[in-house]
């Protein structure tokens, strides 16, 4: 008989779109360094008064909504690795070999990229800032950090990327489960946006900080699903009979 499992040829993939709106979405960003609009944000979850975020010293968003929503998200990672293994040994898995790699890759590079380039840009979190009840100067994205001691470590949000990472998702299913795969860029879209306005809550991050972090999350599991999934049409090799 024939494999019903066999890896399908790929929806078209228009890259215009899938490209173009995270492009003009960095645009947008780097125009709105421009204007006061993270600020302005950020002084909505600022309480004065006590001289802190409103989120700053929140149980359920640093226990549950960071902690604990990090901790499932790392214990789905380690089941996708183990799924991965166990696809070069479990006759069930072999054919989805290649569909879990592309998510075990998409989640370790989505999230592993966010530490390093904290490191190198050394962005301030708005509860370090002077404005904020801090000690440090505020400077834009693109441009030169003011001396200190403790350089910051907020550009872009890591616990953002903990919900958009999830964008893998999307890509692993849209070819043989687009329904599913829809659901499944909602939900990641969602989680990271929830993970992000909590972060934001608590003084972590600003607005543009998670933006960042939202393309980037697209653009490696894009890139990804390119490099490992996409199979246009043209290409489709047909399955081969096996043994009953």
């Amino acid at each position: 008989m024939v494999s019903t499992l066999a890896r399908p040829a790929s929806r078209p993939l228009n890259f215009w779109v899938c490209l173009g709106v995270p492009v003009i979405a960095a645009i947008i960003l780097v125009l709105l360094e421009l204007t006061n609009l993270d600020m302005d944000l950020a002084k909505l979850f600022y309480d004065p008064v006590a001289g802190q975020f409103i989120g700053r010293h929140s149980y359920f968003l640093e226990d549950i909504l960071h902690d604990r929503a990090k901790q499932v998200v790392i214990a789905f990672s380690v089941f996708a690795i183990l799924g991965f293994i166990g696809s070069f040994f479990i006759a069930r898995l072999k054919p989805f070999k290649r569909e879990l790699g592309c998510l075990v890759l998409s989640l370790g590079l989505a999230t592993s990229f966010v530490t390093p380039i904290k490191a190198v840009t050394a962005v301030q979190c708005p509860w370090s800032l002077e404005q904020f009840g801090g000690h440090e100067t505020y400077s834009e994205l693109l441009s030169p950090r003011p001396a200190t001691e403790k350089p910051g470590r907020c550009w872009p949000g890591g616990h953002a990327a903990t919900g958009f990472t999830l964008f893998a998702l999307f890509f692993v299913l849209r070819d043989r489960r687009p329904r599913l795969a829809r659901s499944a860029f909602v939900f990641a879209f969602a989680l990271g946006s929830v993970f992000s306005i909590g972060r934001m809550m608590q003084g972590a991050h600003f607005f543009s900080h998670n933006v960042w972090t939202a393309i980037f999350c697209w653009l490696i599991c894009l890139g990804s699903y390119y490099w490992i999934l996409y199979r246009p049409s043209s290409s489709l090799v047909h399955a081969e009979p096996v043994s009953a």
